[in-house]
């Protein structure tokens, strides 16, 4: 973690202690390092410690670092069996600390980077660890959106139609040069999307182990970070993206998957098994059109990478790397396409 320059100590001091019950100063803020889009804080008080998440400075896209529907999403979430942070306080007003940010409870655990969890000495944790990361899914798939008030938090029905011409577009207008993998994945995806078969549910957007709180000493999940992209939409989404994620190879820039891994050897469930028990849990048969959401997951994330890269060529990419990172849009449109070779040819 590094310290913070940019915010006032002590505007945000008077303000907390005008605002939030019981809190009370001096404050010290360390910044977490990683690659959050909404900047977050470790905040260390005389009251206690706690996590400040604020929007970063300067313009923003529309709808971009809504930390105030991250707020939201939490608080809703508060009394159910989705293992969320407790939030605090949420403060609209940017004049406080350049900003809109709000205040949540700091979960002292641990956060594992390698899809191997090469961290744990045992198979037994690590097949408990990727059941809880299972169990957690399915609780979030399983919330009763009206009940805690989210109806009205993202568009229903045609999920995917609407994914797929919002990261066509997106991609298209953040092109560099033509990527012939990538068009070919559009053509496929456009000529194989699924009809919408009704499925609606709060999905989190970017669920991966390195949004995960697990307990420092039992495989237990204390929380679920980084709601930024949480919404209204269809199940599957979420699982394919995770999936996504583990058949990635290792070292490919900060995603660190199990391509090549023998996962048996580790006591990690292969994606079938995975898959199966999220199906048994959310008592579904089976799931059709795996090989859409699969490989619509790595289209997303491409042309993601790909606007990465525009930002870069045009000098306000945030992250150092960046102008790297647009080697990746290829090869992660090769993985998609050999999956679906795969499929026609099984």
């Amino acid at each position: 973690m590094s310290n913070s320059l940019a915010i006032d100590i002590e505007a945000l001091t008077v303000y907390l202690e005008q605002h939030f019950a019981g809190f009370k100063g001096p404050i010290s803020l360390e910044k977490f390092s990683g690659g959050q889009s909404n900047p977050t804080f470790k905040l260390t008080a005389w009251s206690g410690t706690y996590v400040l998440r604020k929007q970063p400075g300067g313009k923003l896209l529309k709808s971009a670092h809504a930390v105030d529907r991250e707020y939201r999403v939490l608080d809703a979430l508060k009394d159910s069996d989705v293992p969320v942070a407790q939030v605090y306080h949420l403060c609209e007003d940017p004049s406080i600390i350049g900003s809109m940010f709000y205040l949540m409870e700091y979960c002292d655990g641990s956060i594992y980077w390698h899809a191997s969890l090469n961290e744990i000495d045992n198979n037994q944790q690590r097949t408990a660890m990727y059941d809880a990361m299972n169990k957690a899914l399915v609780a979030l798939h399983s919330v009763d959106i009206d009940a805690v008030g989210l109806s009205d938090f993202g568009k229903k029905g045609n999920y995917f139609s609407r994914q797929l011409e919002r990261w066509l577009g997106q991609y298209k207008a953040s092109e560099l040069q033509v990527i012939p993998a990538m068009d070919t994945l559009g053509q496929w995806l456009e000529a194989n999307l699924p009809a919408d078969d009704g499925r609606l549910t709060l999905v989190h957007g970017d669920y991966r182990l390195d949004n995960i709180v697990f307990a420092k000493d039992t495989p237990e999940i204390i929380a679920i970070l980084d709601w930024e992209l949480s919404t209204l939409g269809h199940p599957f989404a979420d699982l394919a993206y995770q999936c996504m994620g583990l058949r990635m190879p290792q070292g490919l820039g900060s995603i660190d998957g199990l391509r090549g891994v023998d996962r048996e050897s580790l006591g990690i469930p292969t994606e079938a098994e995975y898959v199966e028990k999220y199906c048994q849990r959310m008592n579904i048969d089976r799931i059709e059109h795996w090989t859409f959401y699969l490989t619509f997951s790595f289209f997303r994330l491409a042309a993601i990478v790909q606007g990465v890269a525009k930002r870069a060529s045009q000098g306000n990419a945030s992250n150092a790397n960046a102008k790297q990172i647009g080697g990746f849009v290829e090869p992660l449109a090769l993985m998609a396409l050999e999956i679906i070779d795969k499929e026609h040819n099984a």
